[in-house]
């Protein structure tokens, strides 16, 4: 494996909004900070929370901690998306990777990164996200197979190296040249500070740069891991089904933007072979008496029907008003940096 970042280094953008995840956030650039492959800089962009920015202007002000730290503030509207094109627009590597706010990465997470990029086809990269429950364990009731519901990787998805459709844009790289070809993030899609836990941002991306791009490839190296955070709120079956109902009308988003042969193109695998066999096994544990069982087959059911409910809506106010976001071209962000700016 190669020992060099290539094309410039590795920039880190860790998007941030609530100082409810102080610790998380300086947890997240510290494991950047213990990479075996050094990133070039790491990119904390506050998301509209001015007493997050000077808290964290304060804490990276000295030259000691601030030698690899930039604090900017979210330079577009609020949002996920326009944090990270802010983050893209001042970063200066040739790759771009992103982290949670609220994760930590292995030691190796960037060198994994790196290497997938010798191949000069390769657009983005992305890697495993393994849950850590703050319960301490996994929910009995909580399918793996939906693991997407708490931003980690899911049963399902392809091990090893692939190629894949699309990244998951906690633990994803890109390189800057996928952004020159297809702009950035769209923007009125995802989360956006609202309570409802919206996403597909970076599955729209992805199908925006193989289109403008046909050549690119996309891949996803398991050996890239972070490790998420999940709390108490996001271990309960409310949580869980609010979040499949806004990934339906997530999924309509997309599939209004690009099309719902690409934009679905994953997902009918995943419904018609993936789930299934997730109930089976459900049903099979809770017949040998397994603990668990009967609830994580009922929740898979539970999870693909309030999905569906929430694309149907989607797609019906899609037709009505049209797909709500724009994708912007980037540039430069104007964003403006807090104290501890290097």
């Amino acid at each position: 494996m190669s020992a060099h970042a290539p094309h410039g280094g590795v920039s880190v953008v860790i998007c941030v909004y609530t100082e409810d995840r102080w610790e998380d956030i300086l947890a997240a650039v510290s494991s950047v900070r213990a990479q075996s492959l050094p990133a070039l800089e790491t990119l904390l962009v506050v998301d509209h929370n001015p007493a997050l920015l000077e808290r964290l202007g304060r804490e990276y002000k000295d030259h000691e901690k601030s030698a690899d730290v930039r604090v900017l503030a979210n330079a577009g509207p609020r949002g996920l998306s326009a944090g990270r094109n802010t983050g893209i627009a001042v970063s200066r590597g040739g790759i771009i990777a992103f982290l949670d706010d609220d994760a930590v990465a292995e030691r190796d997470w960037l060198r994994h990164f790196a290497a997938g990029y010798e191949d000069p086809l390769v657009m983005a990269v992305g890697g495993r996200t393994e849950p850590v429950w703050a319960s301490g364990r996994r929910p009995v009731w909580f399918p793996e197979e939906f693991d997407w519901v708490v931003g980690c990787t899911y049963k399902g998805l392809p091990r090893g190296k692939v190629r894949v459709r699309n990244v998951l844009g906690g633990n994803a790289s890109f390189r800057r040249s996928a952004f020159d070809a297809a702009g950035g993030f769209a923007t009125g899609i995802g989360r956006d500070g609202d309570k409802r836990p919206l996403g597909c941002e970076e599955t729209e991306l992805c199908i925006r740069l193989t289109r403008a791009r046909p050549d690119a490839v996309l891949l996803i190296d398991d050996r890239a891991v972070i490790h998420h955070r999940v709390p108490a709120g996001r271990e309960r079956f409310a949580y869980f089904r609010t979040r499949a109902y806004a990934e339906g009308l997530s999924k309509a988003l997309v599939a209004q933007s690009v099309g719902a042969d690409k934009g679905l193109e994953s997902e009918r695998r995943y419904v018609t072979r993936v789930l299934p066999a997730g109930v089976a096994r459900g049903v099979r544990d809770f017949v040998l008496a397994r603990p668990g069982g009967a609830g994580r087959a009922g929740a898979i059911v539970a999870g693909v029907l309030t999905t569906a409910g929430g694309y149907a809506l989607g797609s019906f106010r899609a037709r009505r008003t049209g797909a709500a976001f724009s994708v912007v071209e980037i540039g430069d962000a104007g964003a403006a940096e807090g104290g501890g700016a290097s």
